[in-house]
């Protein structure tokens, strides 16, 4: 099994307010990535897991939403490996978006 897919993105919102943005942002970003589709969102606390689809494979993985930052952390199956880089730099981006002050 190869190594997951983490991203770190910083914020300035603290825990709770950070996890009121991620908690309405995942669907609502999937909608606007058509090969996207959100299988299963739960929320532990400060901790949700997940599980997507896109291109017909299946990935799966966890929200830890710290104080000063949110982590990532994705198994992806070998055919999205091939597109993990270019995830990393959309979630990052989305991610960002989400949780930039306003």
């Amino acid at each position: 099994m190869s190594a997951p897919l983490v991203v770190s993105i910083p914020h300035r919102l603290g825990r709770a307010e950070a996890r009121r943005r991620l908690q309405t942002g995942l669907s609502r970003a999937a909608i606007n990535v058509p090969v996207l589709k959100v299988d299963e969102e739960t929320w532990r606390g400060d901790q949700m897991l997940f599980r997507v689809r896109a291109l017909g494979q299946v990935a799966a993985g966890h929200v830890d939403v710290a104080e000063d930052h949110v982590r990532l952390e994705v198994h992806l199956p070998w055919l999205l490996q091939k597109f993990a880089d270019a995830a990393k730099v959309v979630i990052q981006k989305r991610g960002h978006l989400m949780l930039d002050k306003k």
